[in-house]
Protein backbone atom coordinates (compact mmCIF):
# COMPACT_ATOMS: atom_id res chain seq x y z
CA UNK A 1 0.00 0.00 0.00
CA UNK A 2 1.20 3.54 -0.74
CA UNK A 3 3.03 5.31 2.10
CA UNK A 4 0.36 7.98 2.48
CA UNK A 5 -2.88 6.96 0.80
CA UNK A 6 -4.64 4.34 -1.26
CA UNK A 7 -7.59 6.62 -2.00
CA UNK A 8 -8.42 10.32 -1.80
CA UNK A 9 -11.01 11.65 0.63
CA UNK A 10 -13.51 12.07 -2.20
CA UNK A 11 -13.11 8.66 -3.81
CA UNK A 12 -14.77 6.02 -1.60
CA UNK A 13 -18.26 4.79 -2.44
CA UNK A 14 -20.57 1.94 -1.38
CA UNK A 15 -18.75 -0.37 -3.80
CA UNK A 16 -15.68 -0.05 -1.54
CA UNK A 17 -17.45 -1.40 1.56
CA UNK A 18 -15.29 -4.04 3.21
CA UNK A 19 -12.03 -2.72 1.71
CA UNK A 20 -9.00 -1.84 3.79
CA UNK A 21 -7.87 1.66 2.86
CA UNK A 22 -5.35 4.34 3.73
CA UNK A 23 -6.35 8.03 3.68
CA UNK A 24 -4.47 11.28 4.30
CA UNK A 25 -5.79 14.77 4.86
CA UNK A 26 -6.66 17.52 7.28
CA UNK A 27 -8.71 17.09 10.47
CA UNK A 28 -11.68 19.15 9.32
CA UNK A 29 -14.11 18.55 12.17
CA UNK A 30 -14.58 16.31 15.21
CA UNK A 31 -17.66 15.12 17.09
CA UNK A 32 -17.90 12.84 20.13
CA UNK A 33 -21.35 11.29 20.39
CA UNK A 34 -21.83 9.01 23.37
CA UNK A 35 -18.21 7.89 23.36
CA UNK A 36 -18.13 7.25 19.62
CA UNK A 37 -15.70 9.66 17.90
CA UNK A 38 -16.46 10.95 14.43
CA UNK A 39 -13.82 12.75 12.37
CA UNK A 40 -14.27 14.53 9.05
CA UNK A 41 -11.06 14.09 7.10
CA UNK A 42 -10.63 16.55 4.21
CA UNK A 43 -8.31 16.79 1.25
CA UNK A 44 -8.37 18.52 -2.14
CA UNK A 45 -10.94 16.05 -3.46
CA UNK A 46 -13.54 15.90 -0.70
CA UNK A 47 -14.42 14.73 2.80
CA UNK A 48 -14.63 11.24 4.28
CA UNK A 49 -16.16 10.55 7.66
CA UNK A 50 -14.02 8.48 10.02
CA UNK A 51 -15.38 6.66 13.05
CA UNK A 52 -13.73 5.23 16.14
CA UNK A 53 -15.77 2.88 18.33
CA UNK A 54 -14.53 2.67 21.93
CA UNK A 55 -14.86 -1.13 22.03
CA UNK A 56 -12.81 -1.72 18.85
CA UNK A 57 -9.36 -3.38 19.18
CA UNK A 58 -6.69 -0.72 19.84
CA UNK A 59 -9.33 1.99 20.08
CA UNK A 60 -7.95 3.57 23.25
CA UNK A 61 -4.72 4.74 21.61
CA UNK A 62 -6.52 5.97 18.48
CA UNK A 63 -9.16 7.81 20.54
CA UNK A 64 -6.54 9.47 22.70
CA UNK A 65 -4.53 10.58 19.67
CA UNK A 66 -7.43 11.92 17.65
CA UNK A 67 -9.11 13.62 20.61
CA UNK A 68 -6.02 15.64 21.51
CA UNK A 69 -5.10 16.96 18.06
CA UNK A 70 -5.91 20.48 16.94
CA UNK A 71 -8.19 20.88 13.99
CA UNK A 72 -6.33 21.25 10.68
CA UNK A 73 -3.65 18.80 11.74
CA UNK A 74 -2.60 16.52 8.87
CA UNK A 75 -3.26 12.81 9.42
CA UNK A 76 -2.70 9.48 7.77
CA UNK A 77 -5.17 6.80 8.81
CA UNK A 78 -5.60 3.12 8.08
CA UNK A 79 -9.03 1.57 8.35
CA UNK A 80 -11.88 -0.37 6.81
CA UNK A 81 -14.76 1.03 4.76
CA UNK A 82 -18.16 0.29 6.32
CA UNK A 83 -21.71 1.14 5.37
CA UNK A 84 -23.48 3.99 7.14
CA UNK A 85 -26.84 3.27 8.63
CA UNK A 86 -29.74 4.52 6.48
CA UNK A 87 -30.49 7.25 9.02
CA UNK A 88 -26.88 8.51 8.87
CA UNK A 89 -26.44 8.75 5.09
CA UNK A 90 -25.33 12.26 4.09
CA UNK A 91 -26.64 13.06 0.57
CA UNK A 92 -24.60 16.29 0.48
CA UNK A 93 -21.33 14.32 0.43
CA UNK A 94 -20.17 12.17 -2.48
CA UNK A 95 -18.84 9.80 0.20
CA UNK A 96 -22.01 10.09 2.26
CA UNK A 97 -23.03 6.43 2.08
CA UNK A 98 -19.88 5.12 3.78
CA UNK A 99 -17.51 5.80 6.64
CA UNK A 100 -14.11 4.42 7.59
CA UNK A 101 -13.49 2.62 10.88
CA UNK A 102 -10.05 3.79 12.00
CA UNK A 103 -7.53 1.13 13.01
CA UNK A 104 -4.35 3.24 13.06
CA UNK A 105 -3.40 6.89 12.86
CA UNK A 106 -0.19 8.77 12.12
CA UNK A 107 0.24 12.53 12.55
CA UNK A 108 2.00 13.91 9.47
CA UNK A 109 1.77 17.57 10.41
CA UNK A 110 0.51 18.92 13.73
CA UNK A 111 -1.35 22.24 13.67
CA UNK A 112 -1.19 25.10 16.13
CA UNK A 113 -4.42 26.66 17.31
CA UNK A 114 -5.91 28.12 14.12
CA UNK A 115 -6.76 31.87 14.07
CA UNK A 116 -10.23 31.41 12.53
CA UNK A 117 -12.65 28.63 11.71
CA UNK A 118 -12.11 26.69 8.51
CA UNK A 119 -15.28 24.60 8.41
CA UNK A 120 -17.65 27.57 8.78
CA UNK A 121 -17.82 31.25 7.86
CA UNK A 122 -17.21 32.91 11.21
CA UNK A 123 -17.20 36.49 9.86
CA UNK A 124 -13.46 36.99 10.20
CA UNK A 125 -12.31 40.24 8.57
CA UNK A 126 -10.52 40.28 5.23
CA UNK A 127 -7.19 41.51 6.58
CA UNK A 128 -6.98 38.49 8.89
CA UNK A 129 -7.96 36.17 6.06
CA UNK A 130 -5.25 37.58 3.79
CA UNK A 131 -2.64 37.36 6.53
CA UNK A 132 -3.40 33.62 6.79
CA UNK A 133 -4.39 33.13 3.15
CA UNK A 134 -3.10 29.55 3.12
CA UNK A 135 -5.75 28.76 5.75
CA UNK A 136 -8.43 30.83 4.05
CA UNK A 137 -7.91 28.86 0.84
CA UNK A 138 -8.78 25.67 2.73
CA UNK A 139 -12.35 26.90 3.07
CA UNK A 140 -14.77 25.20 0.73
CA UNK A 141 -15.93 28.41 -0.99
CA UNK A 142 -12.43 29.71 -1.60
CA UNK A 143 -11.15 26.32 -2.74
CA UNK A 144 -14.11 26.09 -5.14
CA UNK A 145 -13.42 29.58 -6.52
CA UNK A 146 -9.76 28.87 -7.22
CA UNK A 147 -10.59 25.57 -8.89
CA UNK A 148 -13.25 27.34 -10.97
CA UNK A 149 -10.61 29.84 -12.05
CA UNK A 150 -8.31 27.01 -13.12
CA UNK A 151 -11.05 25.30 -15.12
CA UNK A 152 -12.08 28.56 -16.78
CA UNK A 153 -8.51 29.34 -17.87
CA UNK A 154 -8.08 25.81 -19.18
CA UNK A 155 -11.32 26.11 -21.14
CA UNK A 156 -10.28 29.49 -22.55
CA UNK A 157 -7.04 28.02 -23.84
CA UNK A 158 -8.83 25.14 -25.52
CA UNK A 159 -11.53 27.32 -27.08
CA UNK A 160 -9.06 29.92 -28.37
CA UNK A 161 -6.91 27.21 -29.92
CA UNK A 162 -10.00 25.69 -31.57
CA UNK A 163 -10.82 29.15 -32.99
CA UNK A 164 -7.45 29.23 -34.74
CA UNK A 165 -5.51 31.40 -32.30
CA UNK A 166 -1.87 30.83 -31.35
CA UNK A 167 -0.75 31.27 -27.74
CA UNK A 168 2.39 33.41 -27.59
CA UNK A 169 4.23 35.07 -24.69
CA UNK A 170 5.30 38.71 -24.53
CA UNK A 171 7.95 40.36 -22.32
CA UNK A 172 7.46 41.26 -18.67
CA UNK A 173 10.36 43.72 -18.55
CA UNK A 174 9.64 46.45 -21.07
CA UNK A 175 9.39 50.20 -21.62
CA UNK A 176 6.82 52.50 -20.07
CA UNK A 177 3.47 52.75 -21.87
CA UNK A 178 0.68 55.37 -21.77
CA UNK A 179 -2.10 52.97 -20.83
CA UNK A 180 -3.74 55.43 -18.48
CA UNK A 181 -2.47 54.13 -15.12
CA UNK A 182 0.87 54.36 -13.32
CA UNK A 183 3.61 51.93 -14.23
CA UNK A 184 5.47 49.74 -11.80
CA UNK A 185 9.12 50.58 -12.46
CA UNK A 186 12.10 48.23 -12.16
CA UNK A 187 15.54 49.87 -11.84
CA UNK A 188 18.27 48.62 -14.14
CA UNK A 189 21.52 47.58 -12.46
CA UNK A 190 23.43 47.45 -15.75
CA UNK A 191 22.19 50.82 -17.03
CA UNK A 192 22.30 53.24 -14.08
CA UNK A 193 19.49 55.78 -13.88
CA UNK A 194 17.20 53.88 -16.26
CA UNK A 195 14.14 51.76 -15.57
CA UNK A 196 12.12 48.97 -17.03
CA UNK A 197 8.34 49.04 -16.65
CA UNK A 198 6.18 46.04 -15.89
CA UNK A 199 3.55 45.87 -18.66
CA UNK A 200 0.19 47.46 -18.02
CA UNK A 201 -0.84 45.30 -20.98
CA UNK A 202 1.03 43.65 -23.86
CA UNK A 203 -0.47 46.30 -26.17
CA UNK A 204 2.45 47.18 -28.43
CA UNK A 205 3.92 43.69 -28.45
CA UNK A 206 0.71 42.06 -29.60
CA UNK A 207 0.38 44.64 -32.35
CA UNK A 208 3.96 43.90 -33.38
CA UNK A 209 3.05 40.21 -33.56
CA UNK A 210 0.38 41.15 -36.11
CA UNK A 211 2.95 43.10 -38.11
CA UNK A 212 5.18 40.00 -37.89
CA UNK A 213 2.44 37.98 -39.57
CA UNK A 214 1.09 35.71 -36.80
CA UNK A 215 -2.54 36.62 -37.67
CA UNK A 216 -4.36 35.37 -34.54
CA UNK A 217 -2.66 35.66 -31.13
CA UNK A 218 -3.82 35.11 -27.58
CA UNK A 219 -2.23 34.98 -24.16
CA UNK A 220 -3.37 34.66 -20.55
CA UNK A 221 -1.34 37.76 -19.83
CA UNK A 222 -0.19 39.12 -16.46
CA UNK A 223 -0.64 42.89 -16.32
CA UNK A 224 0.65 45.37 -13.74
CA UNK A 225 -0.89 48.73 -12.86
CA UNK A 226 -0.16 50.93 -9.89
CA UNK A 227 -3.75 51.93 -9.25
CA UNK A 228 -6.21 51.88 -6.37
CA UNK A 229 -8.32 48.85 -5.56
CA UNK A 230 -12.06 48.51 -6.20
CA UNK A 231 -14.47 45.65 -5.70
CA UNK A 232 -14.00 44.68 -9.36
CA UNK A 233 -10.34 45.64 -9.66
CA UNK A 234 -7.34 44.19 -7.89
CA UNK A 235 -4.43 46.56 -7.24
CA UNK A 236 -1.00 45.70 -8.55
CA UNK A 237 -1.46 42.74 -10.87
CA UNK A 238 -4.23 41.04 -12.76
CA UNK A 239 -4.66 38.63 -15.64
CA UNK A 240 -6.41 39.18 -18.94
CA UNK A 241 -7.20 37.13 -22.01
CA UNK A 242 -5.15 39.18 -24.45
CA UNK A 243 -6.36 38.81 -28.05
CA UNK A 244 -5.29 40.33 -31.37
CA UNK A 245 -6.41 39.53 -34.93
CA UNK A 246 -5.24 40.66 -38.36
CA UNK A 247 -7.38 41.66 -41.35
CA UNK A 248 -10.47 42.23 -39.22
CA UNK A 249 -13.13 44.84 -38.66
CA UNK A 250 -15.02 45.46 -35.43
CA UNK A 251 -17.71 42.84 -36.11
CA UNK A 252 -15.09 40.15 -36.71
CA UNK A 253 -13.75 40.69 -33.18
CA UNK A 254 -17.28 40.67 -31.81
CA UNK A 255 -18.08 37.34 -33.49
CA UNK A 256 -15.11 35.59 -31.88
CA UNK A 257 -15.61 37.09 -28.42
CA UNK A 258 -19.38 36.49 -28.34
CA UNK A 259 -18.88 32.83 -29.19
CA UNK A 260 -16.20 32.47 -26.51
CA UNK A 261 -18.16 34.28 -23.79
CA UNK A 262 -21.43 32.52 -24.55
CA UNK A 263 -19.78 29.10 -24.34
CA UNK A 264 -17.80 29.98 -21.18
CA UNK A 265 -20.75 31.39 -19.28
CA UNK A 266 -23.06 28.58 -20.35
CA UNK A 267 -20.49 25.97 -19.30
CA UNK A 268 -19.51 27.48 -15.94
CA UNK A 269 -22.46 29.73 -15.10
CA UNK A 270 -24.40 27.22 -13.05
CA UNK A 271 -27.41 27.16 -15.36
CA UNK A 272 -27.86 30.93 -15.55
CA UNK A 273 -29.14 32.02 -18.95
CA UNK A 274 -26.79 33.88 -21.32
CA UNK A 275 -28.62 36.38 -23.51
CA UNK A 276 -27.43 36.36 -27.12
CA UNK A 277 -26.68 38.07 -29.45
CA UNK A 278 -25.10 40.85 -27.45
CA UNK A 279 -26.69 44.24 -28.24
CA UNK A 280 -24.52 47.08 -29.56
CA UNK A 281 -25.11 50.33 -27.67
CA UNK A 282 -23.38 53.57 -28.73
CA UNK A 283 -21.53 55.27 -25.87
CA UNK A 284 -23.61 58.45 -25.87
CA UNK A 285 -26.84 56.45 -25.99
CA UNK A 286 -25.68 54.32 -23.06
CA UNK A 287 -24.95 57.41 -21.00
CA UNK A 288 -28.40 58.84 -21.75
CA UNK A 289 -30.48 55.68 -21.33
CA UNK A 290 -28.57 54.04 -18.48
CA UNK A 291 -26.39 56.77 -16.97
CA UNK A 292 -23.35 54.54 -17.43
CA UNK A 293 -21.04 53.17 -20.12
CA UNK A 294 -21.20 49.82 -18.31
CA UNK A 295 -24.96 49.36 -17.95
CA UNK A 296 -26.51 46.53 -15.97
CA UNK A 297 -29.16 45.36 -18.42
CA UNK A 298 -30.76 43.12 -15.83
CA UNK A 299 -32.49 46.30 -14.64
CA UNK A 300 -35.55 46.69 -16.87
CA UNK A 301 -35.77 50.45 -16.52
CA UNK A 302 -34.33 53.29 -18.60
CA UNK A 303 -33.60 56.96 -18.10
CA UNK A 304 -35.14 59.63 -20.33
CA UNK A 305 -33.80 63.11 -21.02
CA UNK A 306 -36.60 65.56 -20.14
CA UNK A 307 -34.48 68.74 -20.00
CA UNK A 308 -36.58 70.39 -22.71
CA UNK A 309 -39.76 69.89 -20.67
CA UNK A 310 -38.42 72.21 -17.98
CA UNK A 311 -36.30 74.57 -20.12
CA UNK A 312 -37.11 78.12 -19.10
CA UNK A 313 -39.79 76.95 -16.66
CA UNK A 314 -40.62 78.59 -13.37
CA UNK A 315 -39.49 75.51 -11.47
CA UNK A 316 -36.04 76.78 -10.55
CA UNK A 317 -34.74 73.40 -9.30
CA UNK A 318 -35.01 72.06 -12.87
CA UNK A 319 -34.96 75.17 -15.06
CA UNK A 320 -32.01 75.41 -17.47
CA UNK A 321 -30.40 72.23 -16.11
CA UNK A 322 -29.90 68.79 -17.53
CA UNK A 323 -32.83 66.74 -16.20
CA UNK A 324 -33.16 62.98 -16.46
CA UNK A 325 -36.34 61.10 -15.49
CA UNK A 326 -36.78 57.47 -14.44
CA UNK A 327 -40.24 55.92 -14.73
CA UNK A 328 -40.85 52.96 -12.39
CA UNK A 329 -44.17 51.22 -13.14
CA UNK A 330 -46.33 49.22 -10.73
CA UNK A 331 -45.56 51.23 -7.60
CA UNK A 332 -49.16 51.84 -6.49
CA UNK A 333 -48.72 49.43 -3.57
CA UNK A 334 -45.30 50.78 -2.57
CA UNK A 335 -45.30 52.57 0.81
CA UNK A 336 -43.71 55.97 1.41
CA UNK A 337 -40.71 54.08 2.79
CA UNK A 338 -39.87 52.92 -0.76
CA UNK A 339 -39.48 56.52 -1.90
CA UNK A 340 -37.61 57.63 1.23
CA UNK A 341 -35.10 54.78 0.95
CA UNK A 342 -34.42 55.51 -2.70
CA UNK A 343 -33.86 59.13 -1.73
CA UNK A 344 -31.36 58.07 0.92
CA UNK A 345 -29.63 55.88 -1.66
CA UNK A 346 -29.36 58.81 -4.10
CA UNK A 347 -27.86 60.99 -1.37
CA UNK A 348 -25.27 58.28 -0.70
CA UNK A 349 -24.33 58.52 -4.41
CA UNK A 350 -23.72 62.27 -4.06
CA UNK A 351 -27.16 63.76 -4.75
CA UNK A 352 -28.70 66.50 -2.63
CA UNK A 353 -31.99 64.66 -2.78
CA UNK A 354 -34.27 62.73 -5.14
CA UNK A 355 -37.36 64.48 -6.51
CA UNK A 356 -40.35 62.29 -7.40
CA UNK A 357 -44.01 62.16 -8.31
CA UNK A 358 -46.50 59.33 -8.71
CA UNK A 359 -49.29 58.97 -11.26
CA UNK A 360 -52.70 58.33 -9.69
CA UNK A 361 -55.61 56.35 -11.07
CA UNK A 362 -57.08 59.57 -12.44
CA UNK A 363 -53.83 60.54 -14.16
CA UNK A 364 -53.09 63.31 -11.65
CA UNK A 365 -49.66 63.53 -10.04
CA UNK A 366 -48.91 63.39 -6.33
CA UNK A 367 -45.64 63.75 -4.47
CA UNK A 368 -43.28 66.41 -3.16
CA UNK A 369 -42.81 68.31 -6.44
CA UNK A 370 -46.23 67.72 -8.03
CA UNK A 371 -47.40 71.23 -7.13
CA UNK A 372 -44.54 72.78 -9.12
CA UNK A 373 -45.47 71.06 -12.38
CA UNK A 374 -47.80 72.70 -14.90
CA UNK A 375 -50.43 70.86 -16.89
CA UNK A 376 -48.10 71.07 -19.88
CA UNK A 377 -45.27 69.53 -17.81
CA UNK A 378 -47.55 66.70 -16.68
CA UNK A 379 -48.80 65.94 -20.19
CA UNK A 380 -45.28 65.98 -21.65
CA UNK A 381 -43.84 63.77 -18.90
CA UNK A 382 -46.57 61.15 -18.80
CA UNK A 383 -46.66 60.96 -22.59
CA UNK A 384 -42.92 60.70 -23.15
CA UNK A 385 -42.37 58.26 -20.28
CA UNK A 386 -45.53 56.26 -21.07
CA UNK A 387 -46.33 56.66 -17.39
CA UNK A 388 -49.74 55.21 -16.58
CA UNK A 389 -51.47 54.95 -13.20
CA UNK A 390 -49.23 53.53 -10.49
CA UNK A 391 -46.03 54.74 -12.13
CA UNK A 392 -43.50 56.62 -10.02
CA UNK A 393 -41.24 59.14 -11.75
CA UNK A 394 -37.88 60.06 -10.22
CA UNK A 395 -35.81 63.03 -11.35
CA UNK A 396 -32.17 64.07 -11.32
CA UNK A 397 -31.09 67.58 -12.30
CA UNK A 398 -27.69 69.21 -12.70
CA UNK A 399 -24.61 68.73 -14.86
CA UNK A 400 -24.77 65.87 -17.38
CA UNK A 401 -22.01 63.73 -15.88
CA UNK A 402 -23.22 64.20 -12.31
CA UNK A 403 -26.82 63.36 -13.20
CA UNK A 404 -25.69 60.31 -15.19
CA UNK A 405 -23.69 58.93 -12.28
CA UNK A 406 -26.42 59.39 -9.69
CA UNK A 407 -29.44 58.43 -11.77
CA UNK A 408 -27.59 55.49 -13.30
CA UNK A 409 -27.15 54.04 -9.83
CA UNK A 410 -30.75 54.91 -8.87
CA UNK A 411 -32.00 53.11 -12.00
CA UNK A 412 -30.50 49.79 -10.89
CA UNK A 413 -31.47 50.20 -7.23
CA UNK A 414 -35.05 51.13 -8.10
CA UNK A 415 -35.33 48.13 -10.42
CA UNK A 416 -34.18 45.80 -7.64
CA UNK A 417 -36.54 47.30 -5.06
CA UNK A 418 -39.57 47.46 -7.35
CA UNK A 419 -39.27 44.01 -8.91
CA UNK A 420 -38.01 45.08 -12.33
CA UNK A 421 -34.67 43.31 -12.04
CA UNK A 422 -33.87 40.04 -13.81
CA UNK A 423 -32.13 37.44 -11.66
CA UNK A 424 -30.09 34.39 -12.63
CA UNK A 425 -29.04 35.69 -16.03
CA UNK A 426 -25.92 37.03 -17.71
CA UNK A 427 -26.79 40.06 -19.82
CA UNK A 428 -23.93 41.10 -22.09
CA UNK A 429 -23.68 44.12 -24.33
CA UNK A 430 -21.14 45.94 -26.47
CA UNK A 431 -20.59 49.65 -25.90
CA UNK A 432 -19.42 51.13 -29.20
CA UNK A 433 -18.63 54.48 -30.84
CA UNK A 434 -16.57 55.94 -28.02
CA UNK A 435 -15.32 59.50 -28.52
CA UNK A 436 -11.69 59.55 -29.58
CA UNK A 437 -10.93 62.55 -27.37
CA UNK A 438 -12.22 64.32 -24.27
CA UNK A 439 -11.44 67.64 -22.65
CA UNK A 440 -9.56 67.69 -19.36
CA UNK A 441 -11.81 69.51 -16.90
CA UNK A 442 -8.87 70.98 -14.99
CA UNK A 443 -6.56 72.07 -17.82
CA UNK A 444 -8.96 72.37 -20.74
CA UNK A 445 -6.57 70.32 -22.87
CA UNK A 446 -7.81 67.76 -25.39
CA UNK A 447 -6.77 64.24 -24.35
CA UNK A 448 -7.33 60.69 -25.52
CA UNK A 449 -10.48 59.36 -23.89
CA UNK A 450 -9.66 55.69 -24.38
CA UNK A 451 -6.89 53.67 -26.02
CA UNK A 452 -4.52 56.03 -27.88
CA UNK A 453 -3.67 53.34 -30.44
CA UNK A 454 -7.24 53.15 -31.78
CA UNK A 455 -8.19 53.95 -35.35
CA UNK A 456 -10.41 57.05 -35.62
CA UNK A 457 -13.64 56.51 -37.53
CA UNK A 458 -13.12 58.35 -40.80
CA UNK A 459 -9.35 58.08 -40.59
CA UNK A 460 -7.11 61.04 -41.43
CA UNK A 461 -9.97 62.97 -43.03
CA UNK A 462 -11.98 62.97 -39.78
CA UNK A 463 -8.95 64.16 -37.80
CA UNK A 464 -8.35 66.97 -40.28
CA UNK A 465 -11.89 68.24 -40.70
CA UNK A 466 -13.86 67.52 -37.53
CA UNK A 467 -13.85 69.06 -34.10
CA UNK A 468 -11.70 66.59 -32.12
CA UNK A 469 -14.48 66.13 -29.56
CA UNK A 470 -16.80 64.94 -32.36
CA UNK A 471 -14.41 62.29 -33.66
CA UNK A 472 -15.47 58.76 -32.83
CA UNK A 473 -13.05 55.85 -32.55
CA UNK A 474 -13.27 52.18 -33.46
CA UNK A 475 -13.25 51.40 -29.76
CA UNK A 476 -15.54 49.08 -27.85
CA UNK A 477 -16.15 47.67 -24.39
CA UNK A 478 -17.79 44.38 -23.51
CA UNK A 479 -19.99 44.59 -20.42
CA UNK A 480 -21.79 41.89 -18.43
CA UNK A 481 -24.26 42.60 -15.61
CA UNK A 482 -22.83 46.08 -15.07
CA UNK A 483 -19.20 44.91 -14.99
CA UNK A 484 -16.82 46.04 -17.72
CA UNK A 485 -14.94 42.92 -18.76
CA UNK A 486 -12.71 44.54 -21.33
CA UNK A 487 -11.93 47.38 -23.66
CA UNK A 488 -10.77 46.78 -27.20
CA UNK A 489 -10.25 48.53 -30.51
CA UNK A 490 -9.46 48.35 -34.17
CA UNK A 491 -5.90 49.67 -34.13
CA UNK A 492 -4.36 52.64 -35.84
CA UNK A 493 -1.77 50.98 -38.07
CA UNK A 494 -0.94 53.92 -40.37
CA UNK A 495 1.93 56.20 -39.26
CA UNK A 496 0.51 59.44 -40.69
CA UNK A 497 -2.83 58.91 -38.94
CA UNK A 498 -0.99 58.12 -35.72
CA UNK A 499 1.15 61.26 -35.89
CA UNK A 500 -1.96 63.40 -36.42
CA UNK A 501 -3.98 61.62 -33.70
CA UNK A 502 -1.24 62.21 -31.14
CA UNK A 503 -0.67 65.78 -32.33
CA UNK A 504 -4.29 66.62 -31.46
CA UNK A 505 -3.66 65.21 -27.96
CA UNK A 506 -0.61 67.46 -27.53
CA UNK A 507 2.25 65.14 -28.57
CA UNK A 508 4.92 66.34 -30.98
CA UNK A 509 6.18 64.06 -33.74
CA UNK A 510 9.45 63.73 -31.86
CA UNK A 511 7.65 62.66 -28.66
CA UNK A 512 5.65 60.04 -30.53
CA UNK A 513 8.79 58.64 -32.12
CA UNK A 514 10.59 58.61 -28.80
CA UNK A 515 7.75 56.92 -26.90
CA UNK A 516 6.54 54.50 -29.59
CA UNK A 517 9.49 54.27 -31.95
CA UNK A 518 9.53 50.48 -32.07
CA UNK A 519 5.92 50.16 -33.14
CA UNK A 520 6.08 53.12 -35.55
CA UNK A 521 9.14 51.70 -37.21
CA UNK A 522 7.29 48.43 -37.72
CA UNK A 523 4.32 50.21 -39.27
CA UNK A 524 6.63 51.58 -41.98
CA UNK A 525 7.31 48.01 -43.14
CA UNK A 526 3.83 46.82 -44.04
CA UNK A 527 1.33 46.59 -41.20
CA UNK A 528 -1.97 44.74 -41.70
CA UNK A 529 -5.25 46.19 -40.43
CA UNK A 530 -5.73 44.60 -37.02
CA UNK A 531 -7.74 44.80 -33.84
CA UNK A 532 -8.22 43.08 -30.54
CA UNK A 533 -9.51 43.00 -27.02
CA UNK A 534 -8.44 41.75 -23.59
CA UNK A 535 -11.23 40.49 -21.27
CA UNK A 536 -10.22 40.35 -17.61
CA UNK A 537 -9.88 36.77 -16.38
CA UNK A 538 -10.36 37.82 -12.74
CA UNK A 539 -13.62 39.62 -13.56
CA UNK A 540 -14.92 36.71 -15.63
CA UNK A 541 -14.36 34.33 -12.71
CA UNK A 542 -15.86 36.84 -10.26
CA UNK A 543 -19.09 36.86 -12.29
CA UNK A 544 -19.17 33.08 -12.71
CA UNK A 545 -18.51 32.51 -9.00
CA UNK A 546 -21.15 35.14 -8.11
CA UNK A 547 -18.66 36.91 -5.86
CA UNK A 548 -19.00 40.65 -5.12
CA UNK A 549 -15.24 41.16 -4.66
CA UNK A 550 -12.57 40.22 -7.17
CA UNK A 551 -10.10 39.22 -4.43
CA UNK A 552 -12.31 36.21 -3.65
CA UNK A 553 -11.27 34.65 -6.97
CA UNK A 554 -7.49 35.18 -6.71
CA UNK A 555 -5.31 32.80 -4.73
CA UNK A 556 -2.94 35.39 -3.26
CA UNK A 557 -4.24 38.92 -3.88
CA UNK A 558 -2.97 42.18 -2.46
CA UNK A 559 -5.31 43.90 -0.02
CA UNK A 560 -7.08 47.18 -0.71
CA UNK A 561 -3.91 49.09 0.20
CA UNK A 562 -1.82 47.08 -2.30
CA UNK A 563 -0.08 45.07 0.43
CA UNK A 564 0.69 41.37 0.60
CA UNK A 565 -0.06 40.69 4.26
CA UNK A 566 1.11 37.07 4.01
CA UNK A 567 4.57 37.67 2.55
CA UNK A 568 5.07 41.20 3.88
CA UNK A 569 5.31 43.08 0.59
CA UNK A 570 6.15 45.76 -0.24
CA UNK A 571 9.17 45.72 2.05
CA UNK A 572 12.35 47.71 2.48
CA UNK A 573 15.65 46.68 0.93
CA UNK A 574 19.15 47.09 2.30
CA UNK A 575 21.38 50.06 1.64
CA UNK A 576 23.80 47.72 -0.14
CA UNK A 577 21.08 46.67 -2.60
CA UNK A 578 20.16 50.31 -3.25
CA UNK A 579 23.79 51.15 -3.99
CA UNK A 580 23.99 48.20 -6.38
CA UNK A 581 20.99 49.63 -8.23
CA UNK A 582 22.42 53.20 -8.11
CA UNK A 583 19.41 54.41 -6.13
CA UNK A 584 18.89 56.63 -3.13
CA UNK A 585 15.59 57.13 -1.33
CA UNK A 586 13.72 60.34 -0.67
CA UNK A 587 10.96 59.41 1.74
CA UNK A 588 8.04 61.78 2.31
CA UNK A 589 8.20 63.76 5.52
CA UNK A 590 5.74 62.56 8.15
Amino acid sequence: MHRYRSHTCGALRSADIGSDVRLAGWLHNRRNLGGILFIDLRDHYGITQLVVHPDAPGADAVLERLSSLSKESVLRIDGRVVERGAENVNPELATGEIEVEVAAVEVLGAADQIPFTINADDGVNEERRLEYRFLDLRRERMHRNIMLRSRVISAIRGKMTDLGFTELSTPILSATSPEGARDFLVPSRLHPGTFYALPQAPQMFKQLLMVAGFDRYFQIAPCFRDEDARADRSPGEFYQLDVEMSFVEQEDVFTVVEKLMTELFEEFGGGRHVTSPFPRIPFREAMLRYGSDKPDLRAKLELVDVSDVFAGSGFKAFADKHVRALAVPDTAAQPRKFFDQLGEFAIAQGAKGLAWVRVGEDGALSGPIAKFLTEENVAALTGRLKAGPGTAIFFGAGAFDEVSKIMGAVRVEAAKRAGHFEENVFRFCWIVDFPMYERNEDTGAVEFSHNPFSMPQGGLEALAEKDPLDVLAWQYDIVCNGIELSSGAIRNHEPEIMYRAFEIAGYSKEEVEREFGGMLRAFHYGAPPHGGIAPGVDRIVMLLADEPNIRETIAFPLNGNAQDLLMGAPNEVSEARLRELHLSLRKPSK
